[in-house]
């Protein structure tokens, strides 16, 4: 069996580096943990700190294909944040120009979650700690 301890990272590709450097490090808050050009590959590699054990690796390339569709196609469905008060992190980035989907309660937990999208259309999801 295998002894996984958390989830390190995720890696988002994104078409406007600069925009989502912009959304994931000055909306989002995101610390930079190293930043990354690539000359061969004509990419961009842009580590960010979630928190001590978690990291977003942001990548550009070239020309990189669309999402197939939101949010149920085959692959990953959406990145979730944990956060202390959805209502307040909600209004936080609303202030900012970012939509905002209603609240609602997971059936399953009782927490509450929403969620929003990056410059890109990923979905992401403030989740009730």
């Amino acid at each position: 069996m295998l002894d996984l301890k958390a989830v390190h990272h995720v890696a988002i590709i994104c078409s406007d580096y600069q925009k989502s450097k912009h959304f994931y490090t000055q909306i989002l808050g995101l610390a930079v943990i190293k930043e990354t050009y690539r000359e061969h590959r004509d990419s961009y590699k842009l580590d960010l700190s979630v928190n001590e054990h978690s990291q977003i690796e942001l990548f550009s390339f070239p020309n990189p294909p669309a999402r197939p569709s939101r949010p149920e196609a085959q692959g990953l469905r959406h990145l979730a944040f944990l956060v202390d008060d959805v209502a307040q992190s909600k209004q936080a980035l609303e202030n900012l120009g970012i939509a905002v989907e209603a609240i609602r309660t997971d059936e399953l937990t009782g927490k509450q979650f929403t969620f929003f999208q990056d410059p890109d259309g990923l979905p992401l999801e403030l989740y009730q700690a």
